[in-house]
């Protein structure tokens, strides 16, 4: 696996155009939730997610990627524009449905603000043994999904090589479980915390 501290600058710089709408248009509840579902998960904006598709791809290609997987529903839309970027096959793990083809692989995923939990489920023949695969998604918070996720590529065969995220909050931690498997975890935006109803970004690349 490629050493993450041969990219570093690049997979944790930040992506001005996302930190700039995330400052200026957040809105933070409690100083627990950040919502910018208005431009990012929910409403989507074409333009801006083609531009955050190309920012991380650059940081995602470094590790030579050739499968990218993601979870439904919301990071669909990132992984999709990676996958534009790239012109890499893009497979998602659906929430699950009987529908899947067997045989499959899945795990349970605990949802500690939803509650309850969600089974995610891939056709085994979408991820193939020896595929190396980069992981994309909106949000690296708790890391329980991307977590699940690399559990699945370890069980397929495959390599999970990087993971990608839109948005990371650093004070929930979820990198460190990432880090310790060895998976390199490049953001297009840090943040550092929540308070007194602001968003505290991390700017700089250290």
């Amino acid at each position: 696996m490629t050493d993450p501290q041969d990219n570093r600058d690049l997979i944790v710089m930040p992506f001005a155009p996302l930190v700039a709408r995330i400052i200026a248009e957040a809105t933070v509840v409690d100083d627990r939730i950040l919502k910018i579902d208005h431009f990012l998960n929910h409403r989507i904006e074409p333009d801006l997610m083609r531009l955050m598709g190309v920012a991380l791809a650059d940081r995602l290609m470094h590790f030579r990627p050739n499968l990218l997987l993601t979870a439904e529903a919301s990071g669909i839309a990132p992984a999709l524009a990676v996958a534009m970027a790239t012109g890499l096959p893009m497979v998602y793990a659906k929430k699950y449905s009987p529908e899947v083809e067997p045989p499959a692989l899945s795990r349970l995923v605990p949802s500690p603000t939803k509650g309850g939990s969600a089974r995610l489920v891939i056709a085994q023949r979408y991820l193939p043994a020896g595929a190396r695969v980069a992981l994309v998604d909106d949000f690296l918070a708790n890391g329980r999904t991307a977590l699940a996720l690399a559990e699945i590529v370890a069980e397929a065969g495959a390599e999970l090589v990087v993971a990608g995220f839109l948005v990371e909050k650093l004070f929930q931690g979820g990198r460190a479980g990432l880090e310790a498997l060895g998976i390199p975890v490049a953001a297009l935006a840090q943040i550092e915390r929540l308070s007194g109803g602001k968003v505290i970004m991390r700017l700089d690349r250290e």
